[in-house]
């Protein structure tokens, strides 16, 4: 009997150790995890080692509950972490840090009551701690927060949301970004199963976020998202993308593996050939490989480019950014300082395409998490924005945050982790009422095809200013105000440049103006159509005027250009008839242009009769199928067709048009 009674005290000697032992094995796993960022994998390490603790040892039990915690915080377990913390604080081990991060927890669970006196408990605390100034502030914050918040969601606001169950999944599903010429594909990030790769990210706990897309069918309804069949995507983590204005360049955030070393993120970019996207390669900003780059969000204009980092030299946590887009490269950092920075994150910055600035954070008075701000340009002497909270429920307890917009209207989508148990994230529609008027436009070759180099110049007696670039489509769409009169010029290089004007009416109900810009080109021909004689004869008919009126601003646009006027005919009829028929019908429209005002010196009439037939180009393929490009509409070709055709290139050889000969006529002396 002795002997068993040693033996059953024995076993359990050598269960205790063994637990310890197993305990310390798990702490140190969980230590290396969380040395490599991988909070996920290291928070299932501490719960083991905390579960394998004796309930004597209150010290060490509270220790590895706010390691715990520190993982289920930075996982968004909001749940497990405040448990976690309060362990901490039940047995006494709290750091500087406890009741601050307590309080955000419980702020993100909609508990404001409570939040409101762990952070005065923080205030009190932190006062004590040398070099903690930054969290007090962020306390004093987020006690104004608690104390907000319930008049902000009892207050609600305009905007409706709505979780949209055909982009989400069992997994994360972020960062929502609209782009095309017609806002009809949407990419987003996601964690979902489809995501490349098997291994489980022990980050998070599930796959390697992948960046994925939707498309509107004809009826522009969305369709179920779809991988990206390419090299963009790769066994790391990709997502949080943004594109230039012509939709052509990707900016987006990637995270490499590396079971060895903490991962940094950086951005990369990646290019559209036709419909597919290339394997993307590292923007590099900075020298610094030691800080995260992340969240890039290409401005409307297209010329600056906006992210998140830590990097030194912000006003604390993670700050946003913007860089210089060029030609030849990226410009210098500069952070955006406040108001929009503060001693906590501000992150996820968004563009609506009237120029606003969305962003989220954690260090400005909100309603728990990361909550969806909006600053504004402002009018004040040193003060560069307004910030603006647009209240719930647009913003929750949860985290919120990734806007995109559908046009210029205020709707689109968002991303929120809001009433989510473990933290994962899901897209949500949004749409606030606004009377919003617009202008669309279109920058083309004149005969020809869209111009997606061109720049639209757009000046207002507001006092507005701008360079608008256009899309894949050679389109623009702006916002503009009431009551006041705008100019648009629109230019490219190798063309003439084209003006429009535009009176903006007060309305009931938001409107879209729509704009032509036919670009004449500088080295290729240009028809002028409707220019119609009387029979045989010189003599312009009325209903040409309209036609020559067009030209006449053109040429009082480009005061700088000499251009060449010429009348062709078709092959019937002698060649010495034609050729003085053409000639007289280009000097009578040179003659209507000096009428209107037009130096005579700029204008050179020539008759070229049949001589020079016309060379179909390629847009005049799509109305006449039966002509090719670069087909020449001789006397040879023109009779190997039917009757029909034949009438249709005599009228196409029967036309008038002008070329530029010069762009420096009053610019050199005596030119």
């Amino acid at each position: 009997m002795k002997k068993n009674l040693y033996l059953f005290i024995y076993a359990i000697a050598v269960a205790v150790f063994l637990t310890g032992c197993g305990a310390e094995q798990a702490m140190k796993k969980g230590d290396k995890f969380y040395a490599l960022g991988e909070y996920y994998d290291a928070a299932a390490q501490y719960k083991k080692a905390y579960s394998q603790t004796p309930a004597k040892e209150r010290k060490l039990r509270g220790q590895r509950a706010l390691k715990m915690a520190e993982c289920y915080r930075r996982i968004n377990y909001s749940q497990k972490a405040i448990a976690a913390y309060n362990n901490a604080v039940r047995y006494k081990q709290t750091d500087s840090l406890t009741y601050f991060r307590l309080a955000e927890q419980l702020m993100k669970n909609g508990n404001y009551k409570e939040a409101e006196r762990h952070f005065q408990t923080a205030i009190d605390s932190l006062a004590t701690f040398p070099g903690m100034e930054a969290y007090q502030q962020l306390a004093k914050t987020g006690l104004r927060s608690a104390q907000q918040a319930p008049q902000w969601k009892q207050e609600g606001s305009k905007y409706t949301v709505k979780r949209e169950s055909m982009f989400n999944s069992r997994r994360a599903d972020y960062s929502p970004m609209i782009t095309g010429n017609e806002n009809d594909q949407l990419f987003f990030t996601s964690t979902r199963n489809q995501a490349k790769g098997d291994e489980l990210s022990g980050i998070t706990g599930t796959k390697n976020a992948d960046i994925f897309f939707s498309q509107k069918d004809d009826k522009g309804k969305w369709q179920r998202p779809q991988s990206i069949d390419t090299e963009l995507n790769s066994d790391g983590e990709e997502g949080v993308c943004s594109f230039s204005p012509d939709g052509r360049t990707m900016y987006l955030t990637q995270c490499k593996t590396d079971n060895n070393y903490p991962r940094y993120a950086n951005i990369a970019t990646s290019q559209r050939s036709d419909a597919a996207w290339s394997k993307a390669s590292e923007l590099v900003l900075t020298r610094d490989t030691l800080s995260a780059y992340a969240h890039p969000a290409v401005s409307p204009d297209g010329e600056w480019l906006y992210f998140v980092s830590n990097m030194a030299g912000g006003l604390g946590g993670y700050d946003i950014w913007r860089v210089r887009l060029t030609s030849s490269g990226v410009g210098g950092v500069e952070n955006l300082g406040a108001p929009i920075n503060t001693p906590g994150d501000e992150m996820f910055p968004t563009f609506r395409p009237n120029g606003d600035l969305y962003f989220s954070s954690n260090g400005h008075e909100g309603m728990g998490g990361l909550d969806i701000y909006i600053a504004k340009p402002s009018e004040q002497k040193d003060v560069h924005y307004t910030i603006e909270h647009p209240g719930y429920p647009l913003n929750s307890q949860g985290d919120d945050f990734g806007m995109t917009f559908d046009g210029l209207n205020n709707r689109g989508f968002f991303s929120s982790n809001r009433g989510d148990g473990k933290g994962w994230d899901h897209i949500y529609s949004f749409e606030k009422p606004d009377i919003v008027q617009t202008v669309k436009g279109w920058v083309y070759e004149q005969d020809g095809y869209e111009l997606t180099a061109a720049q639209v110049y757009m000046v207002g007696n507001d006092g507005t200013n701008m360079k608008l670039s256009v899309k894949g489509d050679g389109s623009f769409t702006q916002e503009i105000q009431p009551g006041v009169d705008y100019v648009f010029l629109g230019t490219c290089k190798g063309f003439l440049n084209h003006q429009e004007e535009l009176r903006v009416d007060t309305v009931d109900s938001s409107q879209e103006y729509v704009l032509q810009f036919p670009l004449a080109s500088i080295t290729a021909p240009v028809m002028i159509d409707n220019i119609f004689y009387d029979f045989d004869k010189a003599t312009l008919r009325p209903e040409s005027e309209e036609a020559l009126d067009k030209l006449v601003e053109l040429l009082k646009e480009n005061p700088n250009v000499t251009i060449e006027l010429s009348a062709h005919c078709d092959y019937k009829g002698s060649a010495d008839y034609n050729k003085r028929l053409a000639q007289r019908r280009a000097e009578a429209v040179v003659q209507y242009l000096t009428e209107h005002g037009i130096e005579n010196d700029r204008l050179t009439p020539v008759g070229y009769g049949k001589e020079k037939p016309k060379t179909i180009r390629k847009k005049l393929t799509e109305k006449y199928p039966f002509l090719k490009e670069n087909d020449v509409l001789t006397e040879e070709f023109v009779k190997t067709l039917k009757e029909e055709e034949q009438e249709i290139c005599n009228q196409l050889n029967r036309r008038t048009e002008f070329i530029v000969l010069r762009t420096t006529y009053g610019l050199l002396p005596n030119k």
